[in-house]
């Protein structure tokens, strides 16, 4: 059996009035998707345990099978596993976002404009970070670079017990209000505004701004944590595994479930990513392992900027260029499962997440169903034959060991 699980970040919405009251996922047309829904089982699962914050940490560990009220320690550690670094027991990682904070006529105040700097380019970013590090970093800070506003903040013997916000959670709130608030909240507020003067007028800054694009001028830390301790996912299920996506939270939960990392060139975790190159990496990972995780972030990027042409123009994308080639090529094993779902919903109303639960559906070559007219999207819920799954860490279990296909 081979096992293939399909995440669209960040896919659930909300209904919109300019769509005529559907979600984004019901307004784009996803055949491929819709297939699967027809000739699968369907329901709808909590990735999110009540009381834990709707990340995309804690919703793809769950969907690995990870329970994160026992094994989930932050996001930032993740990244740093993907990127190489290896944590002492004492470190503390930070996600360190490049950000556009908008500033009032007298610079007292400022919002957050943009919590990805524009979607700086990789190459720019980098030398930014290069800046920070050399000017604030210390023998106790360090700062790495990573892919185009999300890098790194590693704070030796540092403070865990401080209360950060993400920033795509504040677009367009004035920064005051969200700024680390406890033990070890000093250092971070002053690492954060020391930014400001370290990029305002930095050469990188002053061409986009030239260019009529959005500057990287503040560093915003939050997502800390300490490095986790997994069991691997072929110690849980006696299955060797793959992993693709451009984004290093999820290339780290795949390190530490102990996943081959495929790299695909061109994958940007935004709307220009190459989906071909994943759905092809993943088919032939398939070759030599029983399970691969594809993991494709577009939707989630454009939930946030709170654009849903963007988001719809993702989830059709998604559809034929990822779900449609995995789907064709899985025919050439003879016994296979895919399970598609979002990680968690991302509201282009709200730009940020939610931990309602989201659809699923699982399907089985040698187990069809006869669902007509089934479409993938929040609807499954309101049928009556819908599986619903409280516990989402346990949606893996039974996608393995195919307990929903010979129970109804």
């Amino acid at each position: 059996m081979k096992y293939v699980v399909l995440i669209g970040d960040g896919m659930a919405d909300m209904p919109l009035r300019d769509l005529g009251d559907k979600t984004p996922l019901q307004y784009a047309r996803t055949p491929s998707m819709d297939v699967l829904t027809q000739k699968g089982v369907y329901g709808m699962v909590r990735t999110i345990p009540q009381g834990m914050h709707p990340g995309s940490d804690v919703a793809n560990l769950s969907i690995l099978g990870y329970n994160p009220s026992e094994y989930y320690s932050g996001r930032a550690p993740l990244e740093a596993a993907s990127m190489g670094i290896e944590l002492l027991e004492d470190d503390v990682a930070y996600r360190c976002n490049l950000v556009t904070l908008k500033h009032n006529a007298d610079r007292t105040r400022a919002i957050m404009e943009d919590y990805s700097g524009g979607h700086i380019t990789t190459e720019e970013s980098r030398v930014l970070i290069d800046e920070i590090h050399k000017e604030l970093g210390s023998d106790a800070i360090a700062f790495y670079p990573g892919i185009s506003y999300r890098h790194l903040m590693i704070w030796s013997k540092g403070s865990i017990e401080v209360e950060c916000v993400p920033p795509h959670d504040i677009i367009g709130r004035d920064i005051m209000d969200y700024l680390p608030v406890g033990e070890g909240e000093e250092v971070l507020r002053k690492i954060m505004m020391d930014s400001l003067s370290v990029l305002a007028r930095h050469p990188v800054n002053m061409k986009r701004i030239n260019n009529g694009e959005r500057p990287g001028n503040s560093i915003w830390l939050w997502g800390q944590g300490k490095k986790p301790s997994l069991p691997t996912f072929r110690d849980k299920y006696s299955l060797e595994g793959a992993l693709v996506s451009a984004v290093d939270l999820t290339k780290g939960l795949g390190i530490y479930a102990g996943f081959r990392i495929l790299k695909v060139p061109g994958v940007t975790g935004y709307l220009d990513t190459n989906y071909e190159g994943k759905a092809e990496a993943a088919l032939k990972a398939l070759r030599d392992v029983d399970f691969v995780y594809v993991h494709v972030e577009a939707p989630d990027e454009a939930g946030h900027s709170g654009a849903y042409g963007d988001k719809i123009r993702a989830i059709e994308d998604f559809d034929t260029r990822v779900v449609a080639q995995v789907m064709a090529g899985m025919k050439a094993f003879q016994k296979y499962r895919i399970l598609l779902l979002p990680d968690h919903p991302t509201p282009v109303a709200l730009k940020t997440h939610t931990d309602t639960p989201v659809p699923f559906v699982m399907f089985d070559n040698s187990a069809l169903r006869e669902n007509k007219g089934m479409t993938f999207d929040e609807g499954i819920g309101d049928h009556d034959d819908a599986i619903v799954m409280e516990e989402g860490f346990r949606l893996m279990d039974s996608f393995i060991n195919g307990e929903l296909f010979t129970g109804s």
